[in-house]
């Protein structure tokens, strides 16, 4: 396979680095014995150093042990963004056991559907009451055994009040009497990283119930080793012991993940906050000196707006990830401007523990891709409708994906697994794109969510695109309708900026119709006040479809 992305990547940066899977705790050690003293986790004012990280994930581990984990246990996370979270984490792992992460935004039923897919006994999370009544309802319905549960005040300077009372039975165990004991702990053999699983990471079942990514500790270590290896090719460089990441995104969800294994891989101080709020996140990047931060396009827009309008010195950032979305320029150029930092698109999925892609900070910088492929990562595109045959340069088809941070499988589906993993190692995104000839990748849109209006492909990013450039668009999501003639018609769902006058239909349409082909011209507008998002803050389309089947059920009623 030729290698086209060779020739664009940045100076200092290897394509072929070693692939030496590893432990998935091996890199926190490392950084614990390089950086002993230096800020591990700062979390409402205190600050938990490597070396005393290092000591609490033992000290969780052994706790772990003596509960009855053994490996291949599942250990659930139910957890916002706070220490515990980092310390059940890697102590479960260190324990042998398989974390299985859970979305506190996730419907009672689909966290018992998780529950029960992967067989999880043990639950870990906090007093809070957006949290523990639906863990307690989990443990009275489904196979659960045990909530191990904290308080988001264990860990912080600030008292912050329990807001339910735990019972103290068999089934109710503190976090921290969990953490009482020496730490006298070794963590359990790791025979072959590449295969032991460490991490059953849930889709989002967009089409179905949610399937269990496998993710194993080769595929957690060499994802961090990927990433590490790009930092070399920014401008100005991620320092090693030096940065300061703000982690905001959840650390349930995968992107989050990889973030804190790219931290802790450097040595950074990562400083947790539970929810996305402008206001709050501008404050901590102004008064705590935030270096890095990683988000989804919303954030940045959001955090933008609200920086110029008060004011709010964003000067000590120096680099800025996004990923989980497409990024419009609409959101690269305002920030650009506002903070002088370049936002650099990435892509990944739940699949590939969150790593792809990366956008170089210097040399040539492509609107609309995602970047290049990360070390060690292969990219082919491949005909949606002949997945056998590979497609030339710049052609649209389903991007596929072999590297050594691709899953193992899908957790208990033998059919799923044999869908999206070809014989010869690829996975199949479900991705619709193209590699152009300098290999930058481009991803326009989820296969299922192409439309075919008139015979005609049609994307939605590509419309959405056109329509950000409208100077009253905040957000903007397009879906596909029924249109009886043409099959599918396109909508689109607009947030308007603050102030901004209505937008109609016929005025979008004008807008848009030297920036659109006819057979891409949105067909519906509907303005709204807010747009539905998922758990991580990206847009989400799946309510706005439900939406609309509903709406055409309706109206197909016969009258009574």
């Amino acid at each position: 396979m030729e290698r086209r992305w060779l020739k664009s990547y940045p100076a200092g940066v290897r394509w072929d680095i070693p692939a030496k899977p590893a432990p998935a705790w091996r890199h926190l050690e490392d950084a614990a014995e390089r950086w002993p003293d230096r800020p591990a986790i700062e979390f409402y004012g205190r600050r938990l150093g490597y070396a005393d990280l290092r000591a609490l994930v033992a000290r969780a581990a052994a706790g772990l042990h003596r509960l009855g984990v053994r490996p291949g246990q599942r250990i659930g996370l139910y957890l916002p963004n706070c220490p515990q979270y980092v310390i059940a984490f890697y102590g479960a792992l260190e324990a042998g056991a398989v974390v299985v992460n859970f979305s506190p935004l996730d419907a009672e039923s689909t966290l018992a559907h998780k529950i029960e897919d992967s067989d999880t006994d043990i639950l870990v999370t906090v007093d809070h009451a957006a949290l523990f009544p639906k863990a307690e309802s989990l443990l009275a319905k489904t196979r659960l055994r045990t909530l191990i549960v904290g308080g988001l005040a264990d860990f912080a300077a600030v008292p912050i009040p329990a807001q339910c009372e735990v019972p103290r039975d068999a089934a109710h165990l503190r976090f921290l009497d969990l953490l009482d004991n020496d730490g006298r702990f070794e963590p359990c053999a790791v025979d072959d990283p590449a295969t032991h699983i460490a991490v059953l990471q849930y889709t989002g079942g967009t089409t179905g119930a949610p399937k269990g990514a496998a993710l194993t500790h080769g595929n957690i270590s060499m994802a961090a080793a990927q990433c590490v290896e790009t930092t070399q090719g920014l401008a100005p460089s991620m320092l090693p012991g030096e940065e300061r990441v703000l982690v905001v995104l959840p650390l349930f969800h995968i992107y989050a993940e990889l973030v804190m294994f790219i931290g802790l891989s450097l040595g950074a101080e990562l400083v947790l906050q539970p929810k996305f709020d402008p206001v709050a996140v501008s404050q901590d990047i102004a008064a705590k000196r935030i270096t890095v931060m990683f988000g989804v396009p919303t954030m940045f827009f959001a955090l933008a707006q609200h920086a110029r309008a008060n004011a709010v010195d964003l000067s000590s950032l120096k680099h800025c990830g996004s990923g989980g979305a497409p990024l419009p320029v609409e959101v690269i150029e305002p920030f650009r401007q506002l903070t002088g930092v370049l936002i650099t698109d990435g892509w990944g999925m739940s699949e590939t523990t969150a790593a792809g892609t990366f956008t170089p900070r210097h040399g040539v910088v492509k609107p609309g891709s995602c970047g290049l492929p990360l070390p060690r990562v292969e990219m082919k595109v491949v005909d949606l409708a002949d997945p056998q045959r590979e497609l030339a340069v710049g052609e649209h088809g389903e991007i596929c994906i072999r590297a050594p941070n691709v899953m193992r499988g899908y957790w208990k589906n033998a059919t799923a697994s044999a869908e999206a993993l070809t014989p010869d190692g690829y996975f199949r995104t479900g991705d619709a794109g193209y590699v152009d000839g300098d290999g930058y990748v481009f991803i326009i849109e989820r296969c299922k969510d192409m439309l075919l209006c008139g015979g005609f492909n049609v994307y939605p990013r590509i419309i959405e695109e056109a329509i950000y450039a409208h100077p009253d668009v905040a957000e903007v999501s397009v879906i596909g309708i029924d249109d009886p003639y043409r099959g599918q018609s396109p909508k689109a769902f607009v947030k308007l900026k603050e102030g901004a006058a209505p937008l109609a239909l016929e005025a979008l349409q004008a807008f848009l119709a030297d920036r659109l082909g006819k057979h891409e011209m949105v067909k519906a507008l509907e303005l709204r006040a807010e747009l539905p998002k998922t758990p991580v803050g990206k847009l989400s389309k799946k309510e706005l479809y439900e939406e609309e089947r509903q709406r055409a059920r309706y109206t197909a009623r016969p009258l009574q």
